[in-house]
């Protein structure tokens, strides 16, 4: 068996290139001594047989474990590991998930129902977004979860539905931060936000829990997401700290939770830097040394991760159909396409279009340029534009689309020109 350079990080790489931050091929793959892709130590073309044939994801138990692993094996003993369920819900892995973290971080009432149903206790679950409808506070309420209020709304709704049933709402304050995550994909504070509770409105949110009888738990700050700078990380669990410990006073009850949120990116492309995790973990060890003295020996704090759990762990396999060749330049045009991997087309929200990490399955032939585009009428349906490949496809061949454990099948328009769906597979 050899390895192969393929632009994708290795799950334990926190200790290893991550740790550095490097640039370049930052992962393996491996493949075995056809050339082919090997995925759980099997040939891809025989897994994708036993899944039912392209297009599909592919998630790598073995790789989950790892990242988890590493995770809590570098956080102190204070700092507990939630995996926010909006990055990959499929239940078979989210149930996977149960056995390697703390905790869940759910978005809805769907994605309650599926943390549930993979067995996490329901009080290591919690409950986000800024628009929760008066059915999910009850259901989440009644489910006995901690649910993070984003409004005062929120706060009156299960009043409500804490005087019903006779048991008080557990909550948490999700804060709008008077600051934002530099750097980061996607900027969930600073400014206007329809996310949280802006920071100086705090103090009389939690004047009114109290009043309302809840049970308050703790904060949720949640800065940004998919960012490879560590300095930023560490700048933005340190302010967030900072500034709840200034509400003391005002705590309706002992702080059990302190979320710090997430923002630990991964790398798309080999121009990326790959997260340095060690300033961030040495971070939270200053933090966890403070926290007993700073809110009592109960309290714990919580980083919340999606993509960085999951994310390098899945691939994306299509078949070649058509090997088209148009005024010179190669077109691969596969059986997969942005109505089921949006986000390496590029219209997921980047501002900048980057290529995934791409490559065909087996092994000899020629290195080539060409495009990997999907069916759809649509000039948008393109998964690889001019990609380096290491060498050349026909039809029927596969190509593998890394890095796409996270934001794939549930984020993509599946149903868009009513092409058939795509699978999923925990190997």
């Amino acid at each position: 068996m050899t390895e192969i350079d393929v632009g994708v990080p290795k799950a334990a790489g926190i200790a290893q290139s991550a740790a550095k931050g490097d640039a370049g091929p930052v992962g393996r793959w491996p493949r075995g001594n056809d050339g082919g892709f090997l995925v759980g130590g099997r040939a891809l073309a025989t897994v994708v047989d036993e899944v039912g044939g392209t297009p599909c994801y592919l998630y790598d138990r073995g790789r989950l474990a790892e990242r988890a692993s590493a995770l809590r094996a570098a956080f102190p003993d204070r700092v507990l590991l939630h995996y926010a369920i909006k990055a990959n819900p499929m239940p078979a892995l989210v149930g996977f998930m149960a056995s390697q973290v703390d905790g869940f971080d759910v978005a809805s009432a769907g994605e309650l129902r599926v943390a549930l149903d993979a067995g996490m206790d329901r009080t290591h679950i919690s409950f986000a977004g800024p628009g929760k409808q008066e059915a999910e506070l009850r259901q989440a309420q009644a489910a006995g979860i901690l649910v993070n209020l984003e409004s005062f709304r929120e706060v009156d709704l299960l009043a409500r539905a804490s005087e019903r049933s006779g048991t008080p709402a557990r909550v948490a304050v999700r804060v709008n931060l008077p600051f934002e995550l530099k750097a980061s994909g996607m900027k969930m504070s600073g400014g206007a936000k329809q996310f949280g509770v802006d920071a100086e409105q705090v103090p009389a949110l939690l004047r009114r829990i109290a009043d309302a009888g809840l049970a308050f738990e703790g904060f949720h700050c949640f800065a940004g997401s998919q960012n490879l700078r560590a300095e930023a990380i560490v700048e933005a669990q340190q302010r967030s700290y900072d500034l709840v410990r200034e509400w003391l006073d005002v705590f309706p009850a002992p702080l059990r939770m302190l979320n710090l949120g997430g923002g630990f990116g991964i790398p798309y492309s080999d121009r990326d830097h790959a997260l340095d995790t060690g300033p961030v973990f040495a971070s939270l060890h200053g933090l966890a040394a403070r926290t007993a003295g700073d809110f009592g020996p109960q309290a714990r704090l919580v980083i919340e991760l999606g993509r960085y759990l999951v994310g390098e762990a899945g691939i994306y396999v299509c078949r070649v159909l058509d090997r088209k060749i148009s005024r010179g330049k190669v077109f691969l045009v596969t059986d997969g396409g942005m109505h089921q991997h949006l986000a390496a087309s590029g219209n997921f929200g980047q501002v900048m279009r980057r290529n995934y990490p791409i490559a065909v399955d087996g092994g000899g032939g020629e290195r080539e340029k060409a495009s990997v585009v999907g069916p759809l009428c649509t000039p948008l349906d393109l998964l690889g534009d001019d990609i380096e490949l290491d060498h050349s496809a026909e039809p029927g061949d596969l190509v593998v689309v890394f890095q796409s454990g996270a934001y794939g099948r549930t984020a993509s328009p599946r149903q868009f020109l009513g092409h058939p769906d795509v699978t999923e597979a925990l190997v």
